[in-house]
């Protein structure tokens, strides 16, 4: 499986995203610059974490306009997967890849622990490995994670299956709404998630609990 990473000014989980896909596919990913037009061809393109123009405006508010978003739109229409992890959610949203918006945290403090993740949908290519209602643990680290969406939107997502992971009970960090910590778009192929598995694939980390959904990626 070949991979794209998408790096942004002030992003700083892309080198943990390499790792973690590099170790679970064999294969190292690409690093694609926020300013490159084209990607090459690829099975899947991820933004990672961080905080892209120091989170100035809204949180990925600036990189949503950069260059290369027009090109992983136009990738995205055509099947290709996407998976935006916290600051690339956030991204995703921004520029309406998918629906919804990322707030301040409830109680306005950056949260930064781990959190127990039940999977809602595993038709994703993020969750094929999983079964409905199984729980992953998980570190969060983001200041805007508090996930919102208008009431027919938000039905809409429920009612269509494309809430693809919940905080588990008593675990969620940023009072998003209906305990929301990651959704797909309706084509199936565009994946956002606040918290970050690539922090938590293998014992150095404390625990390889996510390791399943990288897995999944390279099946």
């Amino acid at each position: 499986m070949r991979a794209a990473v998408v790096v942004f000014p002030g992003i700083n989980r892309d080198r943990d995203m390499v790792r973690a896909l590099e170790q679970v596919t064999g294969t190292k990913p690409y690093t694609v610059w926020h300013t490159d037009t084209e990607i090459p061809p690829v099975d899947l393109i991820v933004l990672p974490g961080g905080f892209s123009y120091g989170d100035y405006l809204r949180c990925g508010a600036i990189a949503a306009r950069s260059p290369v978003m027009g090109e992983i739109a136009r990738q995205a229409a055509r099947g290709v997967p996407v998976l935006g992890i916290c600051n690339g959610f956030q991204i995703l949203t921004e520029t309406g890849l998918l629906p919804g918006v990322l707030m301040r945290n409830a109680g306005l403090r950056f949260a930064c622990r781990k959190v127990r993740l039940s999977i809602e949908n595993n038709h994703t290519f993020l969750t094929r490995r999983m079964s409905p209602g199984a729980v992953v643990t998980c570190p969060v680290a983001h200041g805007e994670g508090n996930y919102f969406a208008d009431p027919e939107t938000l039905a809409r997502l429920e009612g269509e299956g494309q809430v693809v992971f919940r905080y588990a009970k008593h675990t969620n960090p940023n009072g998003s709404i209906n305990d929301i910590a990651g959704i797909v778009n309706a084509s199936g192929n565009v994946v956002g998630m606040m918290p970050h598995p690539e922090n938590m694939i293998e014992p150095l980390h404390g625990s390889s609990d996510c390791r399943v959904l990288f897995e999944g990626l390279a099946a």
